[in-house]
Parts: C-alpha cells; structure tokens; sequence
C-alpha cells in the first residue's frame, strides 16, 4: 500500500471522523507512538464495530461485552485491519482519546504528546503480514515527519499504562517491527 501524510492525514487511509479528539496543548507536537490492539466483540474481526465505538455508535444491546464501553468516549488516530487497510479518526496534530490514564519516561497524560495507531486483533493471536507492512511503512512516515519521534519513542499502550492495559500483548513481534523502522529522525 501506499501511503503518505499531508496535512496531518494518512493519505491511502480510509477517513471516519471521530467526535472523540480535541486540541493538544499549545506547543505539544507528537513525539511518542503507541501500538494497541482492539476487536469488538473480541476475537472478532471485520464487524464494522471499531467504527461504532469510535464514533459513539456502538449498540450496547448487540453483544455481552459491550455493556462496559457503550458509553465510553475513546478515538484512536489509526486502525490497522487484519488485511492491511487503514483507517484515520483523528488527524495527527489533535489529540485522540486512546492511551487513558498513562505516563511514559515520567510525563503523564500520554494523549497529549502521543499517537495511537490500533491493530485489529488481540493479546492472544498473531497479527497478519499485511498489518506488520502497513505499521512500519506508516510509523517510519511518522517518524520523518514528527522531527521528535523516534525508534526509542514506539511503545504499547502496556507500557505507558502498566497493570491496567496489556496490548498490543504477547504476540506482538517487536523484534520484527523494531528492526524494520527507522533508527534516528528524518
């Protein structure tokens, strides 16, 4: 796939507007990256329900699960599908709602400073080849374009928010994605 950022967007992204954004504090620019994992009902891919969620959508009445986050109000800038296709909720300059309650290298708030990409998947199953290719063509883009970021700046949503969250989870190959983006800034 091909993908480039211009003006804050992800071009060869699918775009779904999140209401779940708002401004990052004045002077903030992304310096930090942070892999999640997410599937609604988990274990389930394709349901359209992640755009549901995002968009304040989701019907708490079509599954168990989603009795507890019906009414969460949570964005994330990207999602990463099990084929590879990408879509952006939120432009890169504001601040989605992904990270919670999280601190990293002893900044709190990580929302303010980081951007969150979503892999459609869970902490138990191996993500797709297409998904690893779409992750380090976009974080090696984001990475030439936040002038900040870098390798040592990619992180999971488990590190920045330890003992409440545990994804992108165990089988999530850093190893392969570490060694395939870029070292230094751009």
């Amino acid at each position: 796939m091909l993908f480039s950022i211009e003006n804050n967007f992800l071009t060869g992204a699918r775009l779904v507007d999140s209401p779940n954004k708002d401004e990052r504090p004045a002077g903030i620019e992304p310096d930090l990256l942070i892999i999640h994992n997410i599937s609604l009902p988990p274990g389930q891919y394709n349901t359209g329900r992640i755009d549901q969620l995002f968009c304040n959508q989701l019907n708490k009445d079509e599954h168990p699960y989603f009795l507890d986050i019906a009414e969460l109000r949570v964005s994330s800038h990207l999602c990463i599908y099990r084929d590879g296709n990408v879509t952006q909720y939120v432009p890169f300059n504001l601040r989605a709602w992904h990270a919670g309650e999280s601190s990293y290298a002893g900044l709190a708030n990580c929302n303010d400073y980081a951007i969150g990409v979503e892999l459609e998947g869970t902490d138990f199953e191996d993500f797709t080849a297409a998904q690893y290719d779409s992750l380090i063509r976009i974080t090696n883009l984001l990475i030439g374009e936040y002038t900040c970021l870098n390798s040592d700046r990619v992180v999971g949503h488990s590190d920045v928010a330890p003992g409440r969250k545990t994804d992108p989870g165990p089988c999530f190959d850093w190893v392969r994605y570490k060694s395939a983006i870029a070292i230094h800034c751009a």
